[in-house]
């Protein structure tokens, strides 16, 4: 696991950074309207465009709640699958696995 991104919670959601070797980026991640239960529970933003979607999840083993991104853009080979997970010290930490 590889923590790619740090965050703060505000009153629209989290607002923060992504870095990667290939991406630094500010972002938003904002609730949205849900049509259908698939629909995803958040929108992810960087430069005023949208290039991932989120699903709040509840850990089995620990009931914590987290968000499930997956995030997308042409210019990557593959969709990026993380999860934004609460830290020890209010913060939250964007952390990525393959």
């Amino acid at each position: 696991m590889a923590q790619i991104g740090t965050f703060t919670r505000d009153e629209n959601g989290f607002a923060g950074t992504i870095k990667t070797l290939t991406l630094n980026v500010k972002v938003t991640i904002k609730p949205c309207d849900r049509d259908n239960d698939k629909a995803p529970d958040y929108r992810v933003t960087a430069n005023g465009v949208e290039f991932g979607a989120g699903w709040s999840r509840t850990a089995r083993e620990t009931g914590a709640e987290y968000l499930s991104l997956k995030l997308d853009d042409p210019s990557f080979t593959a969709p990026v699958y993380a999860s934004l997970v609460q830290g020890d010290k209010g913060e939250h930490r964007l952390i990525w696995s393959r």
